[in-house]
């Protein structure tokens, strides 16, 4: 007499599917089939480049169908092989946009539980006469200004400074032979927390393509996270802040100083 093996979850499983009336398989059949296509159906319409893949998918997965019910073999075997590259080559290209989503949907853990250290009125002034300073002078600067939401993800990253603000620091920070030259300043209360901090830089397509990486850097962190960023060009010296994903133009000093009285009181 020989023992027989106890069956696997895996193979209960399959037995209970094999016995099962055929409406029950085909309800689950649909379920997880409807699963897959709303997974699809999402992440093409919450991303753009994501609906152009899966299009591009689409009509690979069509012919191989397709070559495959003709018995096409060449054709069968070069589209049997791009297709499961394909989908690796997908996950490469909306990693980007992924990351973002993922740092989006962090805001709720990022934001912080005490009150936001509101920046004195000699702080601003000295920002704003930095700012213009610079713009004059058409030197580069990203400054970004630490509300509610923490920036802690972004100054671990960055070169530590915890310095008092003033204007000639913010000026020596962004000149062109600065080792902090590049890269944003991050400001909470009255203190310069760190410089040479990188952003994830927006995938905002409305933006005219002449806008550079500095300005996208703005608008990315901007989108991220609640805080206001300031950004001088280095090409023509024109001044603008970055708030909720959008860049408002500063035509002169005391527009900028009412725009951050306004935003920090």
């Amino acid at each position: 007499m020989f023992l027989t093996q106890p069956e696997t979850f895996v193979e209960q499983l399959c037995r209970m599917l094999d016995e099962a009336p055929q409406v029950i398989r085909i309800i689950i059949d649909c379920y997880l089939a409807l699963i897959v296509i709303t997974a699809v159906v999402y992440t093409a319409i919450k991303y753009k480049k994501a609906l152009n893949l899966f299009i591009v998918g689409l009509l690979l997965l069509s012919i191989y169908f397709v070559s495959s019910w003709l018995d096409f073999e060449i054709s069968k075997a070069i589209y049997g092989a791009i297709l499961p590259s394909y989908i690796v080559i997908c996950f490469i290209l909306l990693a980007p946009e992924l990351r973002r989503s993922m740092e989006y949907h962090k805001k709720e853990d990022l934001k912080k539980t005490e009150m936001m250290l509101t920046p004195t009125q000699a702080t601003k002034d000295a920002i704003c006469d930095a700012v213009f300073d610079m713009s004059s002078e058409k030197v580069g600067a990203l400054i970004t200004i630490e509300l509610q939401m923490s920036l802690d993800q972004y100054a671990e990253r960055a070169i530590t400074l915890n310095s008092d603000i003033s204007k000639e620091l913010l000026e020596q920070i962004f000149i062109k032979d600065s080792p902090l030259h590049d890269g944003g300043v991050i400001i909470r209360g009255n203190k310069i927390i760190c410089a040479a901090a990188y952003y994830t830089l927006t995938e905002d397509q409305s933006l005219d393509k002449t806008v550079g990486s500095r300005h996208r850097a703005g608008v990315g962190i901007s989108e991220l996270t609640d805080s206001v960023t300031i950004i001088v060009s280095e090409e023509t010296g024109d001044v603008h802040v970055a708030t909720s994903g959008f860049m408002k133009p500063m035509e002169s000093k005391a527009e900028l100083a009412d725009y951050l009285n306004m935003t920090l009181n």
